[in-house]
């Protein structure tokens, strides 16, 4: 992590080669006390943001990011 609290150039290069448009993902953990998503839910990945946010288009209809260092998926 950079000074700001964001990831470096070189790891958001890694996690948009990681995580590429049309990869299906699987929820692990979100620090989000709001969101409805559950640890299991699926989703396509649609893109990777220049702070490295996952953005996933969940199954269930939610469009909501997954934060780098916070939040946990794993690809299926």
């Amino acid at each position: 992590m950079s000074a700001r609290g964001f990831p470096s150039k070189e790891t958001v290069l890694r996690i948009k080669e990681q995580y590429p448009p049309g990869t299906r993902v699987e929820l692990i953990c979100m620090d989000d006390p709001y969101s409805k998503l559950k640890p299991g839910y699926q989703g396509t990945v649609s893109f990777v943001d220049d702070i490295g946010t996952v953005h996933i288009n969940w199954d269930c209809g939610s469009s909501l990011g997954v934060a780098y260092g916070i939040d946990v998926i794993r690809k299926l």
